[in-house]
């Protein structure tokens, strides 16, 4: 069987547990993704060589579900509020990348790494895109009344960060990284 058959399976089967939660919701707790994750550990630990061969056909795949998230989160984003969340939103934003920046430093401190590195580190981790649109309207679909400002949010830090992060990676490794 080709491993594009093997990845359609797959998928099929991860998009039924998800099913199967919603109809079991109330009645008994499972978490598909959960159990998505568990089924992917298993082939990992079963069979590597499989897994190494699926990975790389999932991330062809995701290439094509990434344009599709980022399309549609474009599309439900508001200007308005953008322009009502303005300068707040922006040092929200670059607040939350210095907490970060911090945390990676920490989480450095014992390391081998020089500073230089470790500054490199801290700047690599800066950009944040995928995670942002996949649950930044969240809260919208949920109807909540900070849904559009959490959404508005969530992309405001995809075009800080995403650009930022991308410039400075590629105008600091060299200076900032040893082979």
């Amino acid at each position: 069987m080709r491993d594009s058959v093997k990845i359609l399976i797959i998928l099929s089967f991860s998009f039924l547990i998800l099913e199967l939660q919603n109809r079991l919701e109330g009645i008994i707790p499972v978490s598909g993704l959960l159990a998505i994750m568990s089924m992917g550990i298993v082939i990992k630990q079963k069979y590597e060589i499989l897994a190494v061969r699926l990975a790389v056909k999932y991330n062809k795949l995701w290439v094509a579900a990434e344009v599709f998230l980022f399309v549609l989160v474009g599309a439900t984003v508001d200007l308005k509020y953008a322009v009502t969340a303005g300068a707040f939103a922006v040092l929200l934003v670059i607040g939350a990348l210095c907490f970060r920046m911090i945390g990676v430093a920490i989480c450095m401190i014992k390391t081998k790494l020089t500073k230089k590195e470790r500054l490199f580190c801290m700047v690599a981790y800066t950009p944040k895109a995928t995670v942002q649109a996949a649950i930044g309207a969240i809260p919208l679909t949920m109807g909540l009344s900070c849904g559009q400002l959490v959404l508005t949010v969530a992309v405001l830090s995809i075009l800080i960060t995403a650009p930022f992060g991308a410039i400075c990676i590629d105008n600091l490794y060299t200076k900032l990284l040893e082979k």
